[in-house]
């Protein structure tokens, strides 16, 4: 497993898996297979799939960590310029078949339904973290702060969870947000707890 993870074709795979979505959504958008209201289908799909690069994202570091294996590190960075990617296609889906890309509808729109600025939100705050996502960016950066700045992916995952919570509030339907809260739960309480024992393990060796 290790070694397939390690080969130069795991990325391209990587890449075409992670277009496939974009690709159904854009043939059933064509065929007309989206139902009888393909903007709704379009923009809740899009934001659907930005939520699970998203909690794939937070997900890669923990499972790196649990099974020992350092190679699933060097898909962390395309999971997020998936999230990144979809919530584009998600906002520009929203601001085309719902407002028809009128920009005095939009911030009238914003404005009545908080929960659209908590998702333009979070997609404000993905857009450094994708400018940034290239070796060159950490170069100029520096280590440090380029690992500050990108801290902000969990930011990022409440707004994200907010904004499908109010969302769906509207239809009182919240079975697919207890999904997500529950695994990026998951997520957030295994970073908390291995901070607090690297925390631990460092205060027993500056006593000792």
């Amino acid at each position: 497993m290790r070694a397939l993870l390690l080969r130069p074709a795991a990325k391209p795979v990587l890449f075409i898996v992670g277009l496939l979505p974009f690709a159904w959504l854009l043939a059933a958008a064509v065929f007309d297979w989206l139902g009888p209201n393909p903007a709704e289908a379009l923009i809740r799909d899009t934001g659907d799939w930005t939520l699970r690069c998203l909690c794939l994202t937070l997900a890669v570091t923990p499972l790196r960590v649990v099974t020992a294996t350092p190679a699933l590190a060097r898909f962390r960075r395309m999971c997020g310029l998936f999230a990144f990617f979809y919530a584009l296609c998600h906002a520009l889906s929203y601001a085309w078949f719902d407002m028809g890309l009128e920009p005095a509808d939009i911030v009238r729109d914003v404005i009545k339904r908080p929960f659209i600025l908590v998702g333009f939100g979070a997609l404000a705050l993905l857009i450094p973290l994708a400018l940034t996502s290239f070796d060159s960016a950490i170069r100029r950066l520096g280590v440090r702060r380029w690992q500050r700045l990108h801290k902000a992916v969990h930011l990022i995952g409440v707004l994200a969870l907010l904004h499908f919570f109010w969302m769906r509030s509207g239809k009182n339907d919240f079975n697919e947000v207890y999904v997500y809260a529950l695994v990026l739960g998951v997520l957030w309480s295994w970073r908390l707890i291995r901070a607090w024992l690297d925390r631990r393990r460092r205060l027993t060796a500056a006593h000792q």
